[in-house]
């Protein structure tokens, strides 16, 4: 499949860009080139293959989740620069 300047300056248009004649013919060939790369990419077999979400394995690092005692009211309070009514008082923001 080839892209043709055409192509791309209708995309350019959808997307409401102004591109100059020499960006079109880099783009059209860019992306001829990409397209290209997709049907040789297309060619492999890979019905022996299992799909993956990540190239490279990954694990979370989560500590385990056991439940514990909350802190105190009053010592998490006594940081605070402002109190009232054991709550925090922080600037309203509009």
């Amino acid at each position: 499949m080839t892209i043709s300047k055409e192509d791309v300056q209708h995309v350019a248009n959808l997307a409401r860009l102004a591109l100059d004649d020499d960006r079109v013919d880099l783009f059209s060939r860019q992306l001829d080139n990409i397209l290209t790369y997709m049907d040789a990419l297309n060619q492999i077999d890979t019905r022996d293959v299992a799909p993956t979400s990540h190239a490279i394995e990954l694990t979370n690092a989560f500590r385990p989740d056991t439940p514990a005692e909350p802190a105190a009211r009053d010592a998490l309070l006594a940081n605070a620069p402002q109190q009232e009514d054991g709550q925090f008082v922080a600037p309203r923001v509009i």
